[in-house]
């Protein structure tokens, strides 16, 4: 029950952050289901590999760099799924910072009902 309702939140998430035009944009809700599966995927898999190699850049930044971490994971979504779109960097960061707050604080209130 546990992966519903973390799925449930992280689309939950993305439909908002996509609907706010901050560089983010999703043409179907099918699109923004299959991206917050493929996002918790990429999460599982990709990126603790690469905040093992980031390591030292996000000691140096005083863990910093692990929002641009998240960033590049919601870049690398966007290519795997077609429509649902990034466009660039600096709006995939403030997408992944929204998606944190909004996924997270979502997840927190099912768990607690």
């Amino acid at each position: 029950m546990r992966w519903f309702t973390l799925w449930f939140s992280t689309a939950v998430g993305l439909a908002i952050v996509s609907h706010l035009r901050i560089g983010i944009s999703a043409q179907s809700a099918e699109a923004v289901i299959v991206a917050s599966g493929v996002l918790g995927l990429v999460n599982l898999f990709i990126r603790p590999l690469v905040r093992l190699v980031a390591l030292p850049l996000t000691i140096l930044t005083l863990g910093l760099f692990g929002w641009v971490i998240n960033g590049l994971m919601l870049l690398a979504v966007s290519w795997a799924v077609p429509g649902f779109s990034v466009h660039g960097l600096g709006a995939a960061v403030v997408g992944a910072i929204i998606l944190a707050v909004l996924s997270g604080g979502l997840h927190w209130i099912l768990r607690m009902v």
